[in-house]
């Protein structure tokens, strides 16, 4: 039995949970009838949440939470803390609690990185800053710890002992300690502080230099939880090949990979030629009908390409709306004035109705077994009037549920 809206190029994210239904005397139940319906995908479908309002939700929100179940959270130091001891704990926890109030998953972005360090570590010495920093990340990942699950722990490491474009007191760090030894201070503190959160190491440097580090990284014995590929495509959509080729090649470490910056414009491309970004500055950038019918195009073609290699464990959209997008680039899924592009619905298309098991009527067999065939995530199962939370896991499998006690005498003297 095949999950609905499976094509053939997902078929291996297709998982069978053979349930075998017993009653309070441990005997099968044969010819019990049941429905089946999907709540959540164990991939992360997830997006960029800075601007939403989830205790309260508004339409942005709103659109936001009919899309993703998976946010990630700004943790930029010197916005989080731009002053030192002051930070935004309070308004970040309301977010979070929030979001997770709706049954969204959280990672934090990210606990350190040399873009974005407070101006106010220039002042210190190393050794003063090595603290700070241990201490920032002790403070953020406790403090949010049973709620944020996962962490950007440390953030574009490639770049970190050269960059160049601002004096950044964890640049200098670096080039004093070595790079490896800046990336083991952020993952070694924040593990001490909740070693039940998993630690990505992320970058936008999809080239062997990062593979480079990641070596690194093993030799030196640092433990990585995921790899975080940034995948802005501003200049263009790599590709259906590009993107497997390097989903490929990150898969030879052997770590959950995640797609975790993600964008497609539906305006005209930045220039080929730019090699930063950040150097493309102009003063409108606007989407085009011709255009966003072309990112609808491409987010299919990505997304599609993405869940169709299983060592991906998943992918963020970095913006929902345009309004205030990164580099003010028409690359967000709802126009500047909030109404969705073609691209929102056949993202939508996708996650909430072909990639999604919206009800499956069935009957366990003479063994009393229910085969379950589904994307691996959480779901409802109605058992006569009863309702069960089961999970599909990733590779499938046997479980045994017993009814409870009162079901089960029901349906024995029913006998």
């Amino acid at each position: 039995m095949a999950a609905p809206g499976a094509g053939d190029a997902l078929r291996e994210r297709i998982e069978t949970l053979e349930l075998r239904i017993v009653d309070d005397y441990g005997e099968a139940v044969p010819g019990l009838d049941a429905h089946l319906a999907q709540t959540r995908h164990a991939f992360g479908f997830g997006c960029s949440a800075f601007e939403l309002s989830p205790e309260e939700p508004d339409e942005h929100t709103r659109r936001w939470l009919d899309l993703f179940d998976t946010a990630t959270l700004p943790f930029y130091w010197r916005w989080f803390e731009p002053e030192p001891g002051v930070p935004d704990t309070a308004r970040l926890r309301r977010l979070a609690e929030g979001l997770a109030g709706h049954g969204v998953r959280l990672k934090g972005h990210p606990l350190l990185w040399h873009t974005l360090a407070p101006a106010w570590l220039l002042e210190r010495t190393d050794a003063e800053v090595e603290e700070l920093i241990r201490r920032r990340i002790t403070r953020e990942v406790s403090d949010f710890a049973g709620l944020v699950g996962q962490w950007d722990a440390i953030n574009e490491t490639t770049i970190l002992p050269v960059f160049a474009a601002e004096e950044n007191a964890v640049t200098r760090l670096a080039r004093a300690r070595g790079r490896v030894e800046v990336i083991r201070l952020a993952f070694e503190t924040a593990r001490a502080a909740d070693p039940a959160a998993r630690l990505v190491l992320n970058d936008f440097d999809l080239t062997p230099a990062f593979e480079e580090v990641i070596e690194e990284c093993f030799e030196a014995g640092v433990q990585i939880d995921a790899l975080g590929l940034q995948t802005h495509m501003h200049q263009g959509y790599r590709g259906e090949e590009q993107v497997a080729e390097i989903i490929e090649r990150f898969s030879r470490f052997g770590l959950p990979l995640q797609l975790t910056e993600t964008t497609l414009v539906s305006g005209e491309l930045m220039p080929a030629h730019i090699e930063d970004l950040n150097d493309h500055v102009v003063d409108s950038w606007p989407s085009t009908p011709e255009r966003e019918e072309r990112q609808a195009d491409e987010l299919v073609r990505h997304y599609t390409t993405v869940l169709a290699q299983p060592a991906v464990e998943s992918l963020t959209y970095w913006g929902l709306g345009d309004a205030g997008a990164w580099l003010g680039a028409p690359a967000g899924l709802l126009r500047a004035d909030g109404s969705p592009k073609p691209g929102y619905h056949a993202l939508r298309q996708l996650l909430r109705e072909d990639w999604w098991v919206q009800g499956q009527d069935l009957r366990s067999d003479a063994q009393g077994v229910l085969t379950l065939c589904g994307f691996a995530g959480d779901y409802t199962l109605e058992l006569e009037g009863e309702s069960f939370e089961i999970t599909i896991p990733r590779g499938g499998g046997r479980q045994e549920l017993r009814r409870p006690r009162t079901a089960a005498r029901s349906r024995r003297t029913a006998r």
